[in-house]
């Protein structure tokens, strides 16, 4: 009740929640990195609401030929405050509000962090905090949703061990100093600002929430942690490559409209000879052709979609739903190649089709793309 390995924040008959201490105080203590720290050790955390990630672990470790350690995220449904129906839902919800993420570290792939380390399986590994469709009621009671970054805090609020933490508003109270809490944490000037999530009563009415102070710490080191395991995992912020091609052709066009004119200038070409040069944006599948790379763009059989919410669960980047509740890809470029190889051994439907990488320089490329080639 008073480990180490808690979360910041929780409340327990050794971590009591007064005037002395408001829960759990300690920052908690990755067992994880604890074990990467001996270096030939094979690590494996991993959730019971992700088997696969779990299975393939097990089998990785268990096979390697030196010592490894599991650890696996169950819920105690007494000790943390959940129905007994509800662990592998409350598991599922701490791998994907950062509260537990999914990791395997193997020193046999090779010498550097980011060769041996992986976070596969995590879900919008690019983003701080995932999002999700938060369903409700609107004030003329229509069935409503929004989409809410899925933080620490939104986990923390479905579990007894954390509720003294949080105090919900007066709908009358609600005021423009309040601040979402995802919003909140990337705020460099906090002075007379409240953070708050969004959350629904018992009508399934939108509230807000406010977090107490442990909780937003917690939310900081949840999101620090991940930053630092996409750093080990060798993922780095991907460059915004369509403002940069937009740029070099605006440049382009004025260079070439410059040069005309100076033409126009020595051969005393009349003005209105001199052509307009526009930029013309390049469709994906021309630029391909002519870089002769051989890109193949993935794909999605969308009329036979089943609206499973794996893709989308993975990367909503990459993938969303229309207006008919069919999966397609919203921005193919949108995440790493892994992402799309993950969804389409997830679909239920088996209509996702990866393509092929678009970024050469990814990790484990060529086990991805065997593991690509049955979807294409």
């Amino acid at each position: 009740q008073a480990c180490t390995s808690g979360f910041t924040g929780q409340v327990s008959d050794m971590a009591q929640f007064g005037k002395a201490a408001q829960g759990k105080e300690e920052v908690r203590k990755e067992i994880a990195l604890v074990g990467m720290a001996h270096r030939t050790t094979y690590i494996m955390q991993g959730s019971i609401a992700n088997p696969t990630h779990l299975i393939e672990g097990f089998i990785e470790g268990i096979n390697a030929r030196r010592p490894a350690l599991f650890n696996i995220y169950s819920a105690c449904m007494p000790e943390h405050g959940i129905a007994d129906d509800l662990a592998e839902h409350q598991s599922k919800l701490a791998v994907e509000s950062r509260a537990y993420p999914l990791l395997r570290y193997n020193p046999d792939k090779g010498t550097l962090p980011e060769e041996c380390f992986d976070i596969e399986g995590n879900p919008a590994i690019e983003e701080d905090w995932p999002s999700y469709a938060l369903s409700y009621v609107d004030e003329h009671g229509d069935a409503a949703a929004m989409q809410v970054p899925l933080t620490f805090a939104d986990f923390a609020i479905t579990e007894a061990r954390f509720r003294k933490q949080f105090r919900t508003v007066p709908r009358d109270a609600w005021n423009d100093n309040m601040v979402p809490l995802a919003e909140y944490l990337t705020l460099e000037d906090r002075e007379g600002k409240f953070p708050f999530i969004w959350a629904v009563d018992k009508k399934n009415r939108l509230i807000r929430v406010i977090p107490a102070a442990p909780i937003v710490r917690a939310c900081e080191d949840r999101r620090n942690f991940w930053r630092m395991l996409k750093s080990l995992a060798g993922i780095r912020p991907a460059a915004d490559t369509t403002q940069i091609e937009e740029r070099v052709r605006a440049e382009f066009a004025r260079t070439l409209a410059t040069r005309i004119l100076e033409m126009a200038g020595d051969g005393n070409l009349p003005a209105a000879a001199v052509p307009i040069v526009e930029p013309v944006p390049i469709a994906p599948a021309a630029a391909a052709a002519a870089n002769g790379d051989g890109y193949i763009a993935p794909w999605i059989d969308s009329s036979q979609c089943t609206a499973c919410d794996e893709c989308t669960t993975i990367n909503p980047k990459i993938f969303a739903y229309d207006e008919h509740r069919h999966a397609y890809i919203k921005n193919p470029k949108g995440g790493p190649y892994r992402d799309l190889v993950r969804a389409a051994e997830k679909c239920t439907a088996q209509v996702i089709h990866p393509g092929t990488p678009f970024d050469p320089r990814e990790k484990d490329l060529d086990k991805l793309i065997k593991r690509a080639a049955q979807y294409l």
